[in-house]
């Protein structure tokens, strides 16, 4: 059966170069974790995987990773010794016996993020086949490079992608590397189900924003129905007294054919009409606005319930100095679950929070 191209996939940069590259989440998850352990010494690791073709072009698919027990570097100089690459290559037919070594990875703290002299040396003589892929990743920023070797020499990459499926073999060799350390699993669940939870709790957080913003509306415009009631009303009122004073100026139009007597009685009479205006219209003004702020006080602002359903417990805020694999240290007495805690709070690069920021658990 023809290979296809990975379905569920994420674009990391411009993906418009040859080969095509797709890196399986695990991996990506777990090149994330070596991070950590580059502190003072760098670290490397063996990129599993095939190169092949599909529907005519050329792909490199990375689904499993192996950690270099011990990289050396020496006056600037990066070196492996053969003894630990071969330790290293047995560990991959153990726990990927069905794929090829398609490259490799390092992280190099201190050092810029640029090809050295050494690192193409280490990659000419150990992965010299064609596309052969060399990631190099920042220590301390969510940085790295893609270079595939091809005319004979390594040419950085715009981008690649990441894809999501089932990975056994990789999530298999990430439990016993972490029992090989120490740290046991609290839980070990299938990805499916895993992101079937996720996805669960983020649709039922939407669901439930959904009803606040839609109870705010409702409240919004009962306000706006009240005010331009209340504007209506004292419309009407003005109305009336314009019609009051109109029939007062009639009626002293017709007594200036009478008496000065009369004449300065009805003027006298409209005067007085006319200077009790303004008090009615103030009055009336004041009416309105005491109908207006008892109308405002009858309304209460939306109650969120989503803090009735998660509890404190279910949250974590971040704390001045937190990194989320700091937090799932914390936590979780592992990084492990950093990838989760980003998944669960939507967030599209773990390195953006910020201090008094609550974080749901996962």
């Amino acid at each position: 059966m023809e290979r296809k191209f990975p379905k569920n996939v994420r674009q990391v940069g411009n993906v418009c170069d040859t080969p095509k590259i797709y890196v399986e989440d695990y991996v990506d998850t777990y090149l994330a974790q070596l991070r950590d352990k580059a502190s003072d010494m760098p670290v490397g690791a063996l990129l599993m995987g095939e190169s092949l073709s599909i529907e005519g072009q050329e792909c490199v698919c990375i689904t499993g990773a192996v950690q270099i027990k011990e990289v050396e570097e020496n006056a600037g100089e990066i070196k492996i010794l053969p003894g630990i690459l071969e330790e290293a290559k047995e560990e991959c037919k153990t726990y990927f016996p069905e794929k090829d070594i398609v490259g490799w990875f390092l992280i190099a703290p201190g050092r810029p993020m640029t090809l050295s002299g050494s690192m193409v040396k280490i990659h000419e003589q150990i992965f010299t086949k064609k596309n052969s892929i060399f990631i190099l990743k920042h220590a301390e920023e969510d940085e790295e490079i893609y270079f595939a070797y091809k005319y004979h020499e390594l040419m950085q990459m715009g981008g690649y992608y990441i894809f999501y499926e089932k990975n056994p073999e990789m999530q298999n060799y990430m439990i016993n590397t972490r029992r090989q350390i120490g740290v046991t699993p609290s839980e070990v669940v299938e990805d499916r189900a895993a992101k079937n939870f996720r996805s669960a709790i983020k649709e039922k957080m939407e669901v439930q924003e959904q009803k606040n913003n839609s109870k705010l509306v409702y409240l919004t415009s009962a306000l706006l129905v009240v005010v331009v009631l209340a504007i209506g009303i004292s419309t009407m009122n003005n109305y009336d007294k314009m019609n009051s004073v109109q029939s007062s100026i009639e009626t002293l139009s017709k007594s200036v054919q009478g008496s000065g007597e009369e004449e300065r009685q009805p003027e006298a009479g409209a005067d007085a009409k006319a200077a009790g205006d303004p008090d009615s219209e103030e009055a009336a003004a004041q009416g309105d606005s005491g109908q207006e702020e008892e109308a405002s006080s009858d309304i209460q602002p939306p109650t969120s319930t989503i803090q009735e359903e998660l509890s404190e417990e279910d949250y974590y805020t971040v704390q001045r100095g937190d990194t989320l694999d700091k937090i799932s240290l914390k936590l979780y007495g592992t990084t492990e679950e950093a990838e989760a805690i980003c998944k669960m709070n939507g967030l599209t690069d773990g390195n953006l929070i910020f201090i008094g920021q609550k974080l749901l658990l996962p």
